[in-house]
């Protein structure tokens, strides 16, 4: 039987690459395939699906293929390199350490690291599976052998969420008929929440008075999120822009459900899950053309060259006042959603890991 094993940092809950790393295994083991996941660490609702890394030895077998999720750095990387076992990359990418440089030294440190594993790795792997084509272009670049695109497994149910009716209610209440700015992800540096909250104040100043935005996700670099609400603090703006994370995902569906435009300005992004999330919520998207930004948008939605704040307001404007380009918009991103589709996604991932089995490892 053909096995292969999959290789991550961490196994986490509710976590983009955690339910990708689970959804690889369940359908590489409908394929007919032996696949189990091994972790440095585990969270205890999925310890149960985990194995530690270092026992594979005791169970490895002639004929395995290893499968490594890399996004951040981990004593995993240099496991791997020491294992005869041919090794495919799913790389999800790593942010600069420039980013973060001057915020959290600590995390500028490891994201360093990470580069520098990424790197190691990359010319040893018979194939790198990649988000995008921007992350597949990195991978080439570091000497890859072999690439193949294929998107980040991503349920159904995620993208395609119900709202809870007394968060949107609750949502609605508060802010009335103002325009309603919406950005979902980890407050961040590379994340550039910085301009969005620009944007709200130029928006304020020349189209509505009363628009807010809303940020949802965690704040994983604190000293930035700090400044973040300084600065819209010091606009006079600490009343229009609102946070939350933790949310369920029928609340976090809510959120989307309530916003008139998702705003993405973020610098550097290898894929962006939640510009799939806004299109299953018929949400109409602007967003700075960077990264793999546009070709996860795939012209579902306004990309924009530049973050300007009058930029960004009046891309705003046009949508909030345009019913039809915003009817247009959240059709096209309806449409381009299908491209992601489970059944699609995941027939892909097996077809591409068919063709490394029985292969040489690449030698040191």
């Amino acid at each position: 039987m053909t096995a292969v094993h999959q290789f991550v940092p961490a196994l986490l809950p509710r976590d983009a690459t955690g339910d990708h790393t689970r959804a690889v295994r369940d359908a590489l083991r409908a394929a007919g395939w032996e696949s189990d996941i091994y972790v440095e660490a585990a969270h205890d609702e999925l310890r149960a699906e985990a194995t530690y890394f270092e026992e594979y030895p005791g169970r490895a077998r002639p004929g395995d293929v290893l499968l490594y999720q890399l996004g951040t750095s981990s004593p995993v990387a240099e496991f791997l390199l020491g294992r005869p076992e041919p090794l495919v990359l799913d790389y999800h990418n790593v942010t600069p350490a420039s980013y973060y440089e001057g915020w959290e030294e600590h995390t500028a440190a490891k994201v360093s690291l990470a580069a520098d594993q990424v790197a190691a790795l990359a010319p040893r792997a018979v194939l790198g599976i990649a988000d995008s084509a921007f992350n597949a272009r990195q991978l080439e670049d570091l000497g890859c052998p072999e690439t193949a695109v294929v998107p980040i497994l991503v349920d159904d149910e995620v993208v395609h969420g119900v709202p809870d009716p007394a968060t949107r209610a609750r949502l609605a209440a508060d802010h009335g008929d103002a325009t309603v700015l919406l950005f979902v992800g980890r407050i961040s540096p590379n994340k550039s929440h910085q301009r969005l909250v620009e944007a709200l104040w130029y928006h304020r100043r020349r189209y509505d008075p009363d628009a807010r935005l809303h940020l949802v996700g965690p704040a994983v670099t604190p000293g930035y999120a700090e400044a973040v609400f300084a600065f819209a603090d010091e606009l006079g703006l600490s009343d229009a822009v609102r946070h939350a994370e933790d949310l369920s995902r029928a609340e976090l569906a809510a959120w989307y459900a309530d916003a008139d435009v998702f705003v993405c300005l973020s610098e550097h992004e290898g894929f962006c899950i939640p510009l799939l999330e806004a299109m299953g919520a018929g949400t109409p998207i602007v967003a700075l053309d960077a990264g793999a930004v546009g070709e996860t948008l795939g012209g579902a939605g306004i990309l924009l060259p530049e973050s300007r704040p009058a930029t960004v307001a009046a891309a705003v404007d046009r949508v909030r006042r345009d019913a039809d380009l915003a009817a247009w918009l959240a059709d096209a991103g309806r449409r381009r959603l299908g491209d992601f589709a489970a059944s699609t996604t995941r027939r892909r991932f097996v077809e591409v890991l068919s063709g490394v089995t029985g292969r040489a490892a690449v030698p040191a």
